[in-house]
């Protein structure tokens, strides 16, 4: 198969709607939650149910959070451009106009890209419609997600949860919670499983809320599980657990969320880039590309190669994602996509205030606001240096106990 690189016609609709939402309903508010960390920002109800209408109508596929299905082939074997492309492609749109307002959505919590991944057919249809966050981070797991500690143990026809989550995104506002947890720890990664817990389980509540450097409209919580028992049913997909699948439930999430984020960061740095060629012009510096950047100025050469990166991020991306929707492996790909974005991401919009100094640096423009909210783009979802390690082992064809 090959990948074209022109946006499918069939979702430019789709993504001109995005974009008249980030600069009509996310960019005016933007600052206004930036600085009242914490409050919820209830022009979202507004939009969720936008955005509802437009799914349940079947004019915007996409418009929900989609899902790596492993265990699905299809008959036809023509090129797709399906969901997973629809839904980068809005989200980069969206993030044009703010990633922390992005990240509030209610019922398009990274969770609800779990479910759509993990879930069998009975639950997929149960949790339609709910805004589930997704535990995953604890103390002193580090980056390495298959330290998980949190404990599940099957009683009856219930799992008790104990542990500690960390940086929920949405784990105070949603109505439920994908935590992931071990059914026994001697078995290393293949035991390890999600489940979904409903917000207001006993045995199950929010500790704090995280203050951080940005994404601020977007609520981050510790979650605490004490003999939390929830419904064996609420285990995503097959509790059967297999060591050669290994942590096959995770990474078919991770497969997903991934390029998610990825495109979070190319909506972020977008923004930037397109302000800051307003005021390079404004300043008298054009962007000439028709003319090496050698022979141009120092600020529009630096503007040319920022380009340039945010061009192959763009592309990566979108290839993770059309290979999704094509039910190819694209474990690889999410990673180099996740990798280049959220590294380039940061530096663009760091760089974006470098050019316009002072305006840069201060409230005057977004540009610092955007600056501080990519940083998490390269953090969240699997680091920078697991990113990098996940492709090295992908490309040297090594496991991760041959590779660390």
């Amino acid at each position: 198969m090959t990948i074209s690189l022109d946006d499918p016609k069939k979702f430019l609709p789709l993504v001109g709607q995005a974009h008249q939402v980030a600069m009509n309903m996310l960019r005016p508010i933007s600052r206004t939650y930036d600085r009242a960390e914490h409050e919820y920002p209830k022009e979202l109800d507004m939009l969720a149910a936008m955005i509802d209408g437009l799914s349940d109508s079947g004019a915007s596929e996409g418009a929900g959070a989609a899902g790596v299905r492993r265990d699905e082939k299809d008959d036809d074997r023509t090129v797709k451009n399906g969901a997973n492309l629809a839904s980068v492609m809005s989200i980069a749109e969206m993030c044009w106009g703010d990633v922390g307002l992005l990240l509030s959505m209610p019922r398009q919590g990274l969770g609800n890209s779990a479910i759509a991944s993990v879930a069998n057919d009975e639950q997929l249809k149960r949790l339609e419609g709910v805004w589930a966050g997704m535990a995953i981070t604890e103390p002193g797991t580090g980056s390495d997600s298959a330290n998980i500690t949190t404990t599940a143990v099957l009683d009856g026809d219930e799992y008790v949860i104990n542990g500690e989550k960390i940086y929920v995104t949405s784990g105070d506002r949603a109505d439920h919670i994908v935590v992931w947890a071990t059914l026994d720890r001697d078995l290393g990664r293949a035991a390890i499983k999600s489940f979904v817990v409903a917000k207001g389980t006993p045995g199950m509540r929010v500790d704090r809320l995280e203050h951080k450097l940005g994404i601020r409209a977007s609520d981050t919580a510790t979650i605490i599980f004490e003999n939390c028992r929830v419904p064996k049913d609420n285990l995503l997909g097959s509790a059967e657990i297999d060591p050669k699948a290994g942590f096959a439930g995770a990474m078919a999430t991770f497969d997903n969320t991934r390029p998610l984020v990825a495109a979070m960061a190319i909506g972020c740095a977008r923004a930037s880039l397109d302000l800051t060629r307003e005021l390079l012009a404004d300043a008298g510096v054009e962007v000439d590309y028709d003319r090496p950047a050698v022979v141009q100025s120092a600020a529009a050469a630096k503007f040319l190669q920022m380009e340039a990166d945010w061009e192959g991020a763009y592309l990566l991306t979108l290839q993770a994602a059309w290979m999704a929707d094509n039910r190819e492996p694209n474990s690889l790909e999410a990673s180099m996509a996740k990798a280049k974005a959220g590294r380039v991401g940061s530096d663009i919009t760091l760089s974006c205030v470098e050019l316009a100094g002072s305006i840069g640096y201060s409230e005057i423009e977004l540009l610092e606001k955007w600056s501080r909210d990519s940083k998490i783009l390269d953090i969240f979802e699997g680091t920078q240096q697991i990113q990098q390690l996940i492709v090295a082992r992908r490309v040297l064809g090594l496991s991760s106990t041959e590779l660390k």
